[in-house]
């Protein structure tokens, strides 16, 4: 069951402008990295499920984030069906992400009033996700779909989106400031973050310090 209500998600993720996104098939390392990225400043998490047996990791994942990491928002991401998406939500996902649209996600998401983030690329796709309940849409994979221009063109007709960006997205001046400056609500930022040969030499501070240097620039972006 979320620990968070819809809104107290929806406004973390955009207070905090960012949410790291990642896959590990060790608990251990998944735990690590998530306090890497909650000393570093995040407050929303994405944990997706790209592994067999992903849910049994977010499970202790989610338990341990509960008293270590208090404010965390832990969510998962890579949910392209149903019965998926309420076995996470079951086990305390806050929030749920996928890289595409399915309507019958956001009806199990909307009846426990937690947070359907789908992927979509086109302005129709968007506004039949907001629709169906859906707050927050992302575009998926931001940078093929169009980049920062696209999301700009997009709120000019529909200026009330809230947009998340995903895949293309790096934790530079550059890009972040393209990104926020064209109107973004957050972004997502997977593999940019946690580059491997980081997490197999474990330099935790490594991340802590990456995630600072990025909510930084995400907040001199939005003055």
């Amino acid at each position: 069951m979320a620990r968070f209500s819809k809104i107290e998600v929806l406004q973390t993720m955009q207070q905090t402008g960012m949410v790291p996104v990642f896959y590990n098939a060790d608990a251990e390392v998944a735990k690590q990295v998530v306090k890497a990225c909650y000393e570093g400043g995040v407050r929303a998490f994405e944990f997706t499920n790209r592994g067999d047996f992903a849910h049994e990791i977010f499970g202790e994942l989610s338990r341990w984030v509960k008293s270590e990491c208090p404010e965390m928002v832990l969510g998962v991401g890579s949910v392209v069906d149903a019965p998926t998406a309420a076995l996470y939500i079951q086990l305390g996902a806050n929030f749920v992400v996928g890289p595409l649209f399915n309507a019958e996600v956001a009806k199990v998401c909307n009846r426990r009033c937690v947070p359907y983030t789908p992927g979509c690329g086109s302005v129709s796709e968007i506004g039949a996700a907001q629709e169906a309940g859906c707050d927050l849409t992302k575009i998926f994979p931001a940078g093929n779909v169009g980049g920062p221009s696209f999301v700009k063109n997009v709120l000019a007709p529909m200026p009330w989106s809230m947009i998340m960006a995903t895949g293309a997205v790096e934790p530079t001046e550059e890009n972040l400031s393209a990104w926020f400056k064209a109107g973004v609500t957050v972004v997502g930022m997977g593999s940019k973050l946690f580059p491997k040969e980081v997490i197999a030499a474990k330099e935790w501070g490594a991340i802590a310090e990456k995630c600072r240097e990025a909510l930084s620039i995400i907040a001199a972006a939005r003055k």
